[in-house]
């Protein structure tokens, strides 16, 4: 490779690393967070909620916004919105202020992902060298998710919470002047039809009140106008987001794409995996600092392992299980230890919480798991779509993920209020993370079963 591309490759590279880490990287800083504004739990879950709806929500949008506008302007300003929203997080003196930058953090990862995907596709063509690019970027991903946790019990311990997001602000500013200076400018795109941005406010407003009514639905009694209103305003949101994707010309999602059964299962297990992991992240942080009194950089340091392991598997087990097992079973495969791994957990509450349970419960689902279902859901996903429709198919699978991650927490939160516990994690909140996961493997059931079917009477006729 060329040195400017290597240098291009770089710079996309740490967008997405940056992205992705600020996903995980809040969960250790929470008690911190809650310590200092006097905030339960049910509230401050709002920090992950509102970036991953944000996130899925314009995520659509900022591909489209990259062949429309251009990958690199859409890349330099996904990075400004990224580096100032952080700069705001990091001095915000009040929860309220500390959430709205926050929320505005979703925005920039949603325009940074693909048009960094897109730079590193186009820069390079061939396809020996295009695969080898993009195991370069898809591991800067996957470091800066799996490292998140550490990175930020340590920063939360020896700094303070501030310098979770303060310490993107250097990194994306010097970002951004080199990709001003070194990404090779935007070809026009003339042909290229407009955004179609009212879908994709309809879809994350309509979302984030459906969000807020069920969060709040406790408090109904007490607010029941702005409780019951908000739901319904989403829901009527939401429908008019579904009758614009059928009647106009060229809409944010085309429709055409969910005739495609593999395309509807996947996302439906994106969603559940969403749901799933984002909820883990934020249950394993309090039950291993409030329920069992380990500092945020002592819980970082124990969780490091498993982001190795989940590297080793990805590259040694999981080409070695291709061969042998199609995408579904692998799904399947990865499940069935997520759902081991929620179970650990359950067992670990009332067996007084054992640190070896714990963490072979994190094993499970951060090691082992997480990687098997979130490779053999993404190759699902673009099974039967046509070569074209690859970059759209992928993006509807991030969104499912990042809309269930804020969808599943908040529903997660609500139950416990109804049902308070004596420790930071309560055993309810766990079963409800293997309940999404149990619904995963329902709809990997059915699809196989469907497939099942299809080949028996394709056979007989």
């Amino acid at each position: 490779m060329q040195p400017r591309k290597n240098l291009i490759l770089i710079l996309a590279s740490i967008g997405t690393f940056v992205e992705a880490l600020d996903i995980a990287i809040i969960n250790l800083t929470i008690p911190s967070i809650q310590s200092q504004f006097n905030i339960t739990a049910n509230t401050v879950q709002w920090l992950q909620t509102l970036y991953v709806l944000f996130f899925g929500g314009f995520l659509i949008i900022g591909g489209k916004l990259s062949d429309q506008i251009g990958r690199k302007k859409i890349f330099i300003i996904g990075g400004a919105i990224f580096m100032l929203t952080s700069l705001g997080a990091g001095m915000s003196v009040n929860f309220q202020t500390l959430t709205v930058f926050r929320a505005l953090q979703g925005l920039g990862a949603a325009f940074i992902m693909p048009s960094a995907l897109s730079i590193v596709t186009h820069t390079f063509q061939k396809d020996q060298e295009r695969n080898r690019a993009l195991g370069i970027f898809s591991a800067f991903a996957a470091i800066g998710s799996g490292s998140g946790l550490s990175i930020g019990g340590i920063i939360s311990t020896y700094l303070s919470w501030h310098w979770v997001f303060l310490i993107n602000v250097p990194i994306l500013f010097i970002t951004i002047i080199l990709s001003y200076k070194f990404l090779p400018l935007d070809i026009q795109n003339k042909n290229q039809k407009s955004t179609d941005m009212i879908s994709g406010i309809l879809l994350v407003s309509g979302l984030l009140l459906m969000t807020y009514g069920t969060h709040e639905f406790i408090h109904i009694q007490e607010k029941p106008v702005l409780i019951l209103g908000s739901v319904i305003l989403s829901l009527v949101l939401l429908s008019a987001f579904i009758y614009r994707l059928k009647n106009i010309s060229n809409p944010l999602i085309d429709l055409k794409l969910f005739s495609h059964r593999s395309l509807v299962i996947s996302n439906l297990a994106f969603f559940s995996l969403g749901a799933f992991f984002i909820s883990f992240l934020f249950l394993i942080s309090l039950m291993l600092q409030k329920d069992m009194g380990y500092s945020a950089a002592d819980s970082g340091l124990m969780l490091v392992p498993f982001s190795i392991l989940s590297a080793l598997i990805a590259k040694f087990i999981l080409p070695a299980l291709s061969k042998k097992l199609n995408s579904v079973q692998i799904g399947i495969l990865g499940w069935s230890f997520m759902l081991t791994g929620a179970l650990c957990l359950i067992f670990a509450i009332y067996l007084n919480h054992p640190t070896v349970l714990v963490l072979t419960g994190a094993a499970c689902i951060s090691g082992v798991g997480m990687t098997l279902c979130f490779t053999s859901l993404s190759v699902l996903g673009i099974r039967d779509a046509e070569p074209q429709q690859y970059g759209v198919a992928s993006s509807l699978t991030s969104t499912s993920y990042f809309l269930g991650a804020g969808i599943g927490l908040s529903l997660m939160t609500l139950m416990t209020q109804f049902f308070p516990s004596e420790w930071a994690v309560s055993t309810l909140s766990l079963f409800i993370l293997f309940l999404y996961g149990f619904i995963a493997v329902v709809f990997l059931l059915f699809f196989i079963i469907k497939e099942y079917k299809s080949v028996r009477t394709s056979l007989h006729y």
